[in-house]
């Protein structure tokens, strides 16, 4: 989860550049601002957050959160429908915010 400034050519430059790295490295677009990634394991997870750490921008927030399968399915969309993204991400994996 991210939120980056954008009210310069720069800064919105950086926040494209972060998003196209997230986008190469699998991750894909829950909601704006929010990605996702599926891994196969909580190690496979936490070597993710630590490739996102090395290409971090240097202003806004960005958050991760790993969490399971199990706990994802239990998340309830309360207004629109599933994106088609998150359904190619397949059973029995960790997923990573």
């Amino acid at each position: 989860m991210f939120d980056l400034p954008v009210e310069t050519k720069t800064q919105r430059r950086t926040y494209s550049k972060f998003r196209k790295e997230l986008i190469r490295h699998g991750f894909l677009m829950m909601q704006y601002s929010i990605y996702v990634k599926s891994c196969l394991n909580k190690e496979a997870a936490e070597g993710t957050v630590n490739l996102v750490k090395r290409f971090l921008p240097r202003d806004g927030h960005v958050r991760s959160i790993i969490i399971t399968e199990k706990q994802f399915e239990k998340m309830n969309i309360l207004v629109g429908e599933e994106d088609r993204n998150i359904s190619i991400l397949g059973d029995n994996r960790t997923i990573e915010f």
